[in-house]
């Protein structure tokens, strides 16, 4: 039977390759099948061409954009200090620090997800620096735990592609508020998972700790930390002022 159906096959050549086609279609099909489905709450990065701006003689042809975020705002105070304070107060505040820094740099371009007291949505946040095509998202916050004697300056990144730029950032910022390194953290906050920036979140130091909120409230302190967040954003962007 097996002679047979060989002879069979050798009289019709034209039945042989439909059927080699059909075998290569079927396995192109199974090959695509198996490939990895992404995610669709996890955006493709696009990170910052650092030779984008030219810094000869102080001017830059084409700035960074840099969007800074305030946290929180109108219904959603935040964390409430020891003092009372409210956490989008102090935000706010240091946020409107940064901005100002960032337009006296002819390398940067500044933006504010909200420069009043009002409320913006997490994936609004992430939304406005998309649609600006920042090369830089910074989220500030102040830190809040039941417990008030821990302390300390983290931050936070959920990219890969936003881990220099967290960690450039935070070691700057540990050395202005000489509060404890607690360290650079990977963790999916809806701000950044939702961000197709570079993004990162800084929790500046505990308003619930008496002392760190005293100084986090302070007026020159906080001249402090937004001059170490442009600081940060400088050697990140532009390496040879590290």
């Amino acid at each position: 039977m097996d002679k047979l159906i060989s002879r069979k096959v050798r009289k019709r050549p034209g039945a042989w390759l439909l059927s080699s086609l059909v075998l290569i279609l079927v396995g192109w099909f199974v090959y695509d099948a198996s490939l990895p489905v992404t995610s669709a709450f996890k955006p493709t990065v696009t990170p910052p061409t650092k030779d984008k701006a030219s810094i000869a003689g102080g001017d830059a042809e084409t700035p960074f954009k840099i969007v800074i975020d305030a946290g929180h705002g109108g219904k959603d105070p935040g964390a409430n200090g020891v003092s009372g304070n409210q956490e989008k107060e102090y935000t706010l505040a240091l946020s409107r620090k940064v901005v100002e820094l960032l337009e006296q740099e002819p390398m940067f371009e500044a933006y504010m997800t909200r420069t009043d007291d009002s409320f913006v949505g997490l994936e609004d946040r992430a939304l406005f620096a998309n649609e600006r095509e920042a090369d830089a998202f910074i989220s500030i916050h102040g830190n809040t735990f039941t417990d008030p004697s821990v302390s300390g300056t983290e931050s936070y990144y959920f990219n890969d592609d936003s881990l220099a730029l967290a960690q450039t950032i935070h070691g700057e910022l540990v050395k202005a508020t000489g509060f404890d390194d607690r360290g650079v953290k990977k963790e999916g906050w809806k701000v950044l998972t939702h961000n197709e920036r570079t993004a990162i979140l800084l929790e500046v130091g505990f308003l619930t700790n008496k002392n760190e909120e005293s100084a986090l409230l302070n007026d020159a302190k906080q001249d402090l930390i937004a001059q170490s967040i442009v600081n940060g954003l400088k050697q990140y962007f532009n390496p040879s002022e590290g």
